[in-house]
This record gives structure tokens, C-alpha cells and sequence, in this order.
């Protein structure tokens, strides 16, 4: 039996198909106008990101650049200065006055005391020094400058095959951990430092303190830009490096900084 559709039936079909048509192509548009901005978002998004990163990593260059600089001042002129100092004061011919001669000997121990510290903190500045050293190296020798004050105990505790990652990196690593141990030296009322290095397929670095520790809280309020800002500059070192940064810390409980690097040589070979 056939079916007999009206003149109207037919306009009304036409007229469907035609909004169905016009339906999906408007769909279609707003999808892909839709996918368009989120790909311009997205890319802003790397943009920014990638210019956060350039800047940061500038700033660095520009802070190492200038630490630098500092150092070859210490030893250049400073030093020299004292150690010309010492050699005067070791030239001075005896005296019969004895607080005379006690305040010489005296100064004479400022004096070398003076060229230590000089030649310690030039080191702990020099980028070229640090690199040749190495990261587990100048750890060792920043604790042993802590040790030498008398005031806090440290200790280094090392784990697994040890190897390097690239230079660039190890500096701001180190950068990180004196950013830390000044922290601890300044705020934490610390009486002593822990220290944990593993070598497996990442490095890994912790510093423990048993000083007073801290409410980490006020860090997730946007209010306190100004709380942490030493902290948040670490964690971003540290993401610069593909470096992984965690801080624990409660009151009175001390605190514990924590940063993993991947063995990148070690994943390659995998």
C-alpha cells in the first residue's frame, strides 16, 4: 500500500533535513572554534610557561655571573690584603710590652681567622670551584664550614654508586641546599643537620633539622605572598631542573627538605 504524502509532508521533511543540516554544521563550527581557543589557551599557557622559565633561568645566570665576581674580589683584593696584613704583623720585631705584644698575637689570629672564613666563602661563591668539585663534594665541605663554627653538629650519610648529572644542574642543586642550611643556620634554632644522598634511579637529597619547626599552612594562602618566598624560589629552581622539592616541617618537630633529581643516564639505558 503506498503511502501518499501531501505537498505540505514534503516541505516539512525538506524543512527538517535542511535545520538538521544547519544543526550540525553550526555544531561543528562551535567545536572547532571551541578546540581553536583552548589550543591558543594552551599555548599561551606554554608561552608564559616557557618565559617564566627563560626568565628564571637568566636571573640565575645573572646571580651565578655575579657571585662570580664576588669571589675573584675576595681572593684578588681582600685576601691579599689580609694576607699582607699577616705578614706585616708577623714582621714586627718583639716587644718588651707584654699587652703590646699579646694584642699583636691576637691579631695575628684574627687575621688568619679572617683569611679562612675569606677563602671558605670564596669557594662556596665560585661556580668554577663547585663544578670541579662536584655536588657530593661541596655538600661535605659546606657541613664541615657549619661543624668548624661549634654551634651545630652535621652529618652526611651516602647511599649507592654515586654518579653526576650535568653541571648546570648540580650548581643550582647546590645553590638549593646552601639556600637551606643558611635557613636552618638563621631560623631554625637548630643543634643539628642531617644529611641523606641516594644513588639509585634518581638522586635523591634530604636535610633534616631538629630545630623548631614551622606551620606550613599560611603557604597555601594567597594573602602571604610574602611568607615562604624563599621557599616557592627553591621550588622553582628545582622545577627548572625537572627536579622534584618538598618541604616538611611542624612545630617543634624540626624540618625536612627533600629534592629528587631522575638519573637521566640511568632511564636511557633502560
Amino acid at each position: 500500500m503506498l503511502i501518499q504524502i501531501s505537498e505540505a509532508g514534503y516541505y516539512l521533511i525538506g524543512a527538517t533535513v535542511f535545520f538538521s543540516i544547519l544543526f550540525l554544521a553550526f555544531f561543528i563550527f562551535f567545536k572547532k572554534v571551541m578546540q581553536k581557543q583552548n589550543n591558543m589557551l594552551l599555548h599561551e599557557q606554554k608561552m608564559q610557561s616557557q618565559f617564566s622559565q627563560t626568565l628564571l633561568q637568566t636571573q640565575l645566570e645573572i646571580q651565578e655571573q655575579t657571585l662570580k665576581n664576588i669571589s675573584q674580589e675576595i681572593h684578588d683584593n681582600i685576601g691579599q690584603a689580609l694576607s699582607l696584613a699577616k705578614l706585616n704583623l708577623n714582621t714586627m720585631p718583639p716587644t718588651n710590652d707584654e699587652a703590646l705584644q699579646q694584642k699583636i698575637l691576637y691579631s695575628k689570629e684574627l687575621v688568619s681567622k679572617a683569611i679562612t672564613d675569606l677563602r671558605d666563602l670564596s669557594r662556596s661563591l665560585d661556580t668554577d670551584y663547585i663544578q670541579e668539585m662536584g655536588l657530593q663534594r661541596v655538600i661535605e665541605y659546606e657541613l664541615e664550614i657549619i661543624r668548624k663554627t661549634g654551634t651545630v653538629e652535621t652529618n652526611m650519610v651516602v647511599e649507592g654508586s654515586m654518579f653526576r648529572v650535568e653541571k648546570h644542574k648540580e650548581l643550582i642543586l647546590f645553590r638549593i641546599i646552601q639556600e637551606t642550611l643558611n635557613n636552618i643556620l638563621k631560623h631554625a634554632g637548630a643543634k643539628s643537620i642531617h644529611v641523606n644522598i641516594t644513588y639509585s634511579a634518581a638522586f635523591t637529597l634530604s636535610i633534616k633539622d631538629d630545630g623548631k619547626g614551622a606551620n606550613l599552612d599560611p603557604l597555601s594562602e594567597e594573602k602571604n605572598n610574602n611568607f615562604g618566598l624563599g621557599i616557592r624560589n627553591m621550588h622553582s629552581r628545582a622545577k627548572l631542573i625537572g627536579a622534584d622539592f618538598s618541604l616538611t616541617s611542624q612545630p617543634g618537630k624540626g624540618t625536612e627538605v627533600k629534592i629528587v633529581l631522575p638519573n637521566e643516564r640511568k632511564n636511557e639505558n633502560k
